[in-house]
């Protein structure tokens, strides 16, 4: 039974979701930290920049997934 169990970097689309939740965790990051004084003098558009680019990842990640590329 232990042959069956594969580990999850195996499975399809790994490289996609590690690159997804990455992402995620920099624009959070950057989110919570922002009224820090290094993180404020970030622009906006930075800022914002980053969220939407974790929000391109996410849906890509969902929607578009490696194994249908």
């Amino acid at each position: 039974m232990d042959g069956l169990r594969s580990s999850p970097t195996d499975l399809p689309g790994a490289q996609q979701r590690r690159r997804a939740l990455a992402v995620a965790a920099l624009a959070a990051l950057t989110t919570l930290l922002r009224p820090w004084p290094p993180f404020l003098w970030l622009p906006g558009w930075v800022v914002g920049g980053l969220l939407l680019w974790m929000v391109g990842e996410l849906l890509a990640w969902l929607w578009w997934p490696r194994r249908w590329r």
